[in-house]
């Protein structure tokens, strides 16, 4: 059996393609008032995206009960675990402890990323592993397209990401003041500023310009992200197809809750991994450099 890929339910894989490549997903924990639902698995109350949920990631022992069953279903060929990045998450300082409890066949990855930027580097894990590669080859293939990816977000409004700490109170009251509309970035695993725009179209704009931007001239793998927004995801995604004829790949998804609850309704993402997310242009590109 190849080595086996875990990933969490953050990562906002389509259910299809987790399957095709037999990607084991963790849910996370959503938090609204008493109740204690698992992202993917419960169904999830009404008023999840009305600013009274909060999110809790995966524990140890979570993760080393899904190690140990992606473990047995190797056969010894190893797991690799990617996960949202630390500093959004506890979810990979929990893997850590779980991979430590654990004998040394599992290696755990910080995507230094959220939503498909996890996603298409545990795509890209999963693709190696099934072309029969070790697990030392599939945890540098994770490495290698979570270094090459790019998130960029533009929310609706920003009471939601201050109350879950993703910013601060002053950086949301300056923008809804200003009645400003920014574009975020993740780097180095952080939600940073990028871009202050006065509307939602010029915020678009730029967002599709980085991404743009961002893709360089080698084979592309695109992810438009959403929430309640799925005409605006499709448009992006139409413009971006245009705007770059490398494209080979393009997922257009919603953001779980989990990422939904901090972004809020009408949040849009793009993430863009110049290079591809397939093993094989993974290796080109690095070839090259």
């Amino acid at each position: 059996m190849p080595v086996v890929v875990v990933t969490d339910s953050s990562a906002c894989l389509p259910v299809e393609l987790a399957e095709d490549y037999g990607i084991i997903v963790v849910p996370l924990h959503v938090l609204v008032g008493d109740d204690a639902v698992l992202e993917g698995v419960d169904e999830m109350p009404g008023e999840l995206y009305d600013g009274a949920a909060t999110t809790s990631a995966a524990s140890p022992g979570e993760l080393k009960v899904a190690y140990t069953r992606a473990m047995r279903a190797s056969k010894g060929d190893g797991v690799v675990a990617v996960h949202l990045s630390r500093h959004l998450s506890g979810t990979w300082e929990a893997g850590r402890q779980a991979e430590l409890a654990l004998d040394d066949n599992v290696r755990v990855v910080d995507s230094r990323g959220a939503g498909m930027g996890t996603g298409f580097a545990a795509l890209a894990a999963a693709r190696r592993a099934a072309a029969g590669a070790s697990r030392d080859e599939v945890y540098q293939a994770a490495v290698d397209v979570a270094k090459r990816s790019k998130c960029y977000i533009v929310v609706d409004r920003l009471d939601q990401l201050r109350r879950g700490g993703r910013i601060s109170t002053a950086a949301a009251v300056l923008g809804t003041a200003l009645a400003m509309q920014p574009v975020f970035q993740v780097v180095d695993g952080k939600l940073a500023l990028k871009e202050k725009t006065r509307t939602s179209s010029k915020a678009l704009a730029k967002l599709v310009e980085a991404a743009v931007k961002a893709s360089g001239d080698t084979p592309t793998a695109l992810a438009v992200q959403h929430l309640d927004a799925a005409d605006r995801a499709e448009q992006i995604a139409d413009e971006l197809r245009s705007r770059i004829p490398h494209v080979d790949e393009v997922v257009i998804c919603e953001f779980g809750p989990t990422l939904g609850v901090h972004l809020g309704r009408g949040a849009v993402g793009v993430v863009v991994v110049p290079g591809g997310a397939s093993f094989d242009s993974a290796s080109a590109v690095d070839s090259e450099s």
